[in-house]
């Protein structure tokens, strides 16, 4: 199997990466009362120092009160919490490595399971986080203008910090995508609708606030999802052209890459052709995708968090689709978290020394 083509150089704007693996973004709940520590830089410095081309970390909250359901998660706000970032990001590019923080607000979201609750209600633009479940309030205007203005200030942090790019976090039943989906948007007034470009007023308002905080030659990246945890065979774009509908618009607003996150990167969008979410994200947008999901290893995550281990799995798969084009980037995530060498590996071929996961791994930061 040639992997040449992951290991290619890629350059967008401030991003410039030696190869085409992304870390993904995973929670990893080390940061107490939100400010990350020397450990968590360590954890990333191991995962530059094992040649992964861009790091995006771990979901990390903006400066709203009610933005977090976890107090170790960490924030991207506040004096001592971004000084953490800032040894992050220099411990880095320290070792050869890019970063971006992917900004983040919860959104609606059930209570922790620590009994932790934020200061403030969950807030969301309608109060649930799911069909029929309201843990929280209905953002007013004020709230959505104030939330949009915290999106911008993390990212001129970022770039203030030193870090490579901005992900902006719209996937999975957080508060931007709370915004998109039909389930969890109810509202009546401008950041609701019938139709999902309608609802994706807010998300580009958000774009917008942020590309004006970090200028045009920064590169933003958004993370998007079609499915749910309460839907996991959700589609909010049943079809190409809604797709394209959805998306366009974020495209203009300013985003420069779509980070398409998937279960099992493998299975089509939509019927009548093989292409994924990236691929089908690249080609009605023009835009560079990443393509996400199951990446190096046989079962999917969601799976993991119950307690299903996985073993290294080939990579041919994703390189046919590479090599034809479907997409610029390949976000792995649970193989970097339990082996912060796998980019060497398999650059150097070395697939037996490959190693699976299990759910030990998300108890600790694995160094080695």
């Amino acid at each position: 199997m040639n992997t040449d083509n992951l290991f290619r150089p890629f350059s967008l704007k401030s991003l410039n990466i030696k190869n085409r693996i992304v870390m993904a973004p995973m929670t990893r709940s080390f940061s107490p009362n939100g400010i990350p520590t020397s450990d968590v830089a360590a954890y990333y410095q191991k995962r530059a120092e094992g040649e992964v081309g861009l790091i995006l970390s771990e979901g990390t909250v903006i400066d709203r009160v009610a933005s977090s359901n976890d107090a170790n998660v960490p924030h991207f706000h506040g004096t001592a919490a971004l000084s953490g970032w800032e040894n992050v990001i220099k411990s880095v590019h320290a070792a050869g490595g890019k970063m971006g923080p992917q900004i983040w607000h919860m959104g609606i979201m059930d209570n922790h399971h620590s009994g932790w609750l934020p200061s403030e209600p969950f807030e969301g633009p309608s109060g649930i986080n799911r069909p029929g479940f309201n843990n929280g309030n209905t953002m007013t205007e004020s709230d959505i203008s104030e939330a949009i203005s915290a999106y911008g200030r993390a990212a001129a942090d970022a770039k203030r910090l030193g870090f490579d790019t901005v992900e902006i976090h719209g996937a999975h039943g957080y508060l931007i995508d709370q915004f998109f989906w039909e389930g969890t948007n109810l509202r009546t007034d401008g950041y609701g609708g019938k139709t999902l470009p309608e609802r994706s007023h807010f998300a580009i308002e958000v774009i917008k606030e942020v590309r004006r905080q970090v200028g045009e030659d920064f590169a933003i990246i958004l993370r998007l999802s079609q499915w749910k945890p309460a839907d996991y065979t959700n589609q909010m774009a049943k079809t190409p052209e809604e797709l394209e509908a959805w998306l366009n618009p974020m495209a203009d607003a300013g985003v420069d890459i779509f980070h398409c996150s998937q279960r099992r990167f493998w299975e089509p969008e939509f019927e009548g052709s093989d292409l994924n979410f990236a691929g089908w994200a690249k080609k009605v947008t023009g835009k560079a995708t990443i393509t996400v999901g199951s990446v190096g290893l046989n079962g999917e995550f969601l799976a993991a968090f119950a307690g299903e281990s996985s073993e290294p799995s080939s990579l041919e798969e994703l390189m046919r689709r590479m090599d034809r084009g479907d997409f610029d980037l390949v976000a792995v995530g649970r193989p970097l978290l339990s082996d912060p060498n796998w980019v060497r590996k398999i650059r150097e071929g070395n697939t037996g020394a490959l190693k699976g996961f299990t759910k030990a791994a998300l108890s600790e930061l694995v160094l080695d």
